[in-house]
């Protein structure tokens, strides 16, 4: 019993200059989130805790209120993109220079063309000074950019009740070089979005909408 008590002894100091470490570290990187020294100090009271209550517990069938697990010192490594030699990945050249690109299209149905252009000129009468004049809302496209613009600039900017949405689509593809907007002319809205050589498609999600008439008969089934 004098050895183990004497590797209890040694254990528990070991808990004590790891849980000091632990603090140092914390105060260290002052709140500074994802630090690694402070992720190594915890990994390391985390198993001097678990080899303390693993002694106790062997020795006079006690524990600790520490419930904890041993971690692998290497697999910690790991969560920081660090290898068991220390390598930090995260400094070495990116072995997938692909870009990912998601292209959404969604399509509408103007029930009435009045209600739209109504609602989009209130949205471009709000988005400009009270002594400047906003000027009308003339056709469909213009009233749709209005909302867009009004909007976050997605999609859902255009949930309103005056456009009736129908099937859309969402792609993503893996691309080798991204987009550079300076390479278009403001009124070509066909090539970026054309693929280039060495894109990959990887796959596209198919939207189809209930329409409101489809909603009701929907609810009236049970499946």
């Amino acid at each position: 019993m004098t050895d183990q008590n004497a590797e209890l002894d040694a254990a528990l100091d070991e808990v004590v200059a790891a849980a000091r470490a632990h603090l140092t570290a914390v105060k260290a990187a002052a709140g500074r989130i994802d630090d690694d020294d402070v992720w190594q100090a915890y990994v390391a009271l985390n198993n001097a805790s678990f080899a303390y209550d693993e002694k106790l517990l062997d020795a006079y069938g006690e524990v600790t209120p520490w419930d904890v697990e041993a971690i692998d010192p290497d697999e910690a490594d790991q969560r920081f993109g660090l290898g068991a030699d220390g390598f930090d990945a995260a400094e070495a050249t990116d072995p997938y220079p692909q870009v990912v690109s998601v292209r959404q299209r969604r399509d509408y149905r103007v029930p009435s063309i009045g209600a739209l252009l109504r609602v989009a000129d209130v949205a471009r009468r709000n988005s400009v000074p009270d002594d400047e004049d906003a000027g009308a809302v003339e056709t469909v496209g213009e009233a749709v950019l209005e909302l867009l613009q009004a909007g976050d600039g997605s999609l859902a900017s255009l949930d309103v009740p005056e456009l009736e949405p129908l099937d859309g689509l969402l792609t993503v593809s893996e691309i080798v070089e991204p987009l550079d907007l300076e390479a278009f002319e403001d009124s070509d809205g066909d090539g970026p979005f054309k693929p280039q050589e060495g894109d990959l498609l990887v796959g596209r999600l198919d939207e189809h909408p209930f329409l409101p008439d489809e909603e009701e008969d929907h609810a009236g089934h049970n499946h």
